[in-house]
């Protein structure tokens, strides 16, 4: 028998009764929870639900969202549900480096990370031939302090056209406006080398080289206003000696933002993270 897949997720006050309350209508549509996971955030006295499940053919979002309402309503639920089966549109940025985003593409070709990419937007030519490689839209968006409010409005058209769902930040380097940041609250992720703050500037491996720094790493986020200091969905280090070379930390950092930023892609995608504040809940799968 075919079948269709789904992904509710919800926030809501630690109310009694939810996990009742939406298993009972899952099974009421006939379907079949395949993955469940919650969590209360104490301090914060907020609940955290995401559960995947199966559905006979012909079940919609419409339908589910129409039999869960009046639980919503009732328990004031903040809920949310998706076709798990239909691969997110996405628009990854990327200015000269490139490591991040070849290593996006190259999970999304293998079937690691289940999205469309719609476009791969840059303020310079060179990431085109990865574009024309991969048969990707190519858009390239020039930005100066004069061009930047135009250059902004154009990407923010660029996902009402496309539908994109998620804005990936694959070592775009630059700084996005407050209205923008905004604009893709929650829907927008960075990857940045976890030196900051310790080392910002120009060169910052060659600063924790000179200063024998034995952990290096990276960390993915959500875009804000305040740079590099977005709610965190996903971190790693690499441990690192006095013999690695200046030019080994930036091989090593690379590998590193590729892997993390790729983590936190998939992670969002398939709606595992929620925002708590300023934090974010997670859950592994």
């Amino acid at each position: 028998m075919s079948e269709t897949s789904f992904i509710l997720t919800l926030t809501s006050d630690p109310l009694p009764g939810i996990i009742a309350a939406v298993s009972t209508a899952v099974a009421e549509l006939g379907g079949n929870i395949t993955e469940a996971n919650q969590h209360w955030d104490r301090p914060a006295d907020r609940f955290f639900l995401r559960v995947a499940f199966v559905g006979p053919e012909g079940l919609t979002v419409a339908a589910i969202e129409q039999a869960l309402a009046p639980t919503a309503a009732r328990l004031a639920l903040d809920l949310r549900i998706v076709d798990a089966a239909r691969p997110p549109k996405i628009i990854a940025m990327v200015s000269k480096f490139d490591h991040a985003l070849l290593h996006l593409l190259y999970q999304i070709r293998v079937g690691w990370l289940s999205a469309e990419v719609v476009a791969i937007v840059s303020n310079h030519e060179d990431a085109r031939r990865i574009a024309d490689h991969e048969g990707i839209r190519f858009v390239h968006l020039p930005v100066t302090p004069d061009t930047k409010p135009g250059q902004e409005a154009a990407l923010l058209a660029l996902v009402d056209e496309t539908a994109a769902e998620l804005v990936i930040l694959a070592r775009y380097m630059q700084v996005l406006s407050d209205d923008l940041t905004a604009r893709l609250s929650g829907r927008a992720i960075n990857i940045h080398h976890s030196f900051l703050p310790a080392f910002k500037g120009a060169n910052p491996y060659k600063q924790a080289y000179t200063r024998g720094v034995k952990l290096i790493g990276a960390t993915s986020h959500y875009v804000t206003a305040d740079l590099d200091e977005g709610p965190i969905i996903e971190q790693d280090v690499a441990r690192i000696s006095h013999a690695d070379s200046a030019e080994d930390l930036v091989a090593i950092g690379r590998d590193t933002e590729a892997r993390v930023l790729a983590r936190a892609v998939k992670s969002h995608l398939e709606r595992r993270v929620l925002l708590s504040g300023g934090r974010t809940v997670v859950f592994a799968k």
